[in-house]
């Protein structure tokens, strides 16, 4: 499914740098703006890469910014969510969802792991251990040919970031990416893939708002390659459509769809 450029919309409930000046330093604009901008300057990489129309859109906006004309349109949403996973609309989380299964990227960030959308595509309490006490994070890539990937070194380090720890409550990826060590000594998977229906979801830990995590180029270029990853191959809605038979039936096959089950031995005569 060949696109000549990439619709890619970046969500965030974006309560946090309205409330905090501390946050509101960092991200004078909110997140959403730095990881769009991130986005528009990080260089593309292979010759399959496709260039981004990027777009936010934010809790507050009529229908979060995600209305079915827009998540139409939308190739990759991007979802950053912490404080007001429990304002977010279900009609637009079941319209996220149908999105997803029908072919649109989800690439779901830091605390977005108790997202509405993430937790019902996930099926598990996607619940896991926290601590913020300014630590180191070292993020392995142990999976350096993964798209996501590309550009990498075996690790790179963020100096600050909040702890997450094992056990995290998800299904086995289907891909494990990055693996995080923190200073403390926990790790945690903290790149993971899945698909769902044609759509596929990438997990990314890091992107805790208290800091400047968005701005890290190793940070970037995980999240331009992911946008590419999860780019759709296709669109497929869903139906469940009664379809005729490719070829013609006998008498017995007719006669037992009409009953719809056999309903004495003779029938198998």
């Amino acid at each position: 499914m060949k696109q000549d450029r990439l619709n890619v919309i970046v969500w965030n409930e974006f309560e946090h740098e309205r409330e905090n000046p501390a946050i509101r330093a960092i991200y004078p604009e909110g997140l959403h703006a730095t990881i769009a901008d991130g986005l528009r300057r990080t260089p593309l990489l292979g010759r399959g890469a496709v260039p981004l129309e990027v777009g936010i859109a934010t809790l507050d906006q009529p229908e979060h910014g995600l209305t079915q004309e827009r998540l139409d349109a939308c190739d990759v949403l991007l979802w950053w969510g912490h404080k007001a996973h429990g304002k977010v609309s279900d009609a637009v989380v079941e319209r996220v969802q149908r999105r997803v299964l029908e072919g649109m990227g989800l690439i779901v960030l830091h605390s977005g792991h108790f997202s509405k959308i993430f937790r019902r595509l996930m099926g598990t309490n996607c619940s896991l251990k926290w601590r913020e006490a300014h630590e180191k994070e070292r993020l392995w890539v142990i999976e350096p040919s993964h798209p996501i990937a590309a550009g990498l070194g075996e690790y790179f380090e963020l100096p600050h970031e909040e702890m997450y720890g094992e056990r995290f409550d998800i299904p086995a990826p289907d891909e494990l990416v990055f693996t995080s060590w923190f200073e403390g000594g926990e790790v945690f998977r903290s790149g993971c893939c899945w698909q769902r229906g044609h759509g596929r979801v990438f997990y990314f830990r890091p992107g805790h708002e208290a800091y400047p995590t968005y701005f890290d180029a190793n940070v970037q270029r995980v999240l331009a390659n992911a946008v590419q990853w999860a780019a759709p191959r296709v669109t497929i809605a869903d139906v469940c459509p009664n379809t005729a038979p490719l070829e013609v039936l006998s008498e017995k096959s007719g006669r037992f769809a009409t009953a719809g089950v056999l309903q004495t031995r003779s029938d198998l005569e």
